[in-house]
């Protein structure tokens, strides 16, 4: 599984649980009641996300790794 995609996670005070965002990956999100659920969920996201990609035979992006905001 390639989790070197960035995933940034927050805590959604509206929804009452952590977020766990993939910018480089569209629409690719995941949540949990913890910190550490909402990483794993995202980590299992990612998979289906480049899984569901390639069925569709859609690019994937490569990793870029950290990414700079303005």
């Amino acid at each position: 599984m390639d989790t070197r995609y960035e995933i940034i996670i927050f805590w959604s005070k509206e929804d009452q649980v952590y977020l766990a965002e993939v910018p480089e990956l569209s629409g690719c999100m995941a949540d949990g009641e913890t910190y550490q659920e909402a990483l794993s969920n995202a980590e299992q996201i990612i998979q289906e996300w480049i899984e569901t990609a390639q069925e569709l035979g859609r690019s994937i992006p490569e990793p870029k790794g950290r990414l700079v905001y303005a």
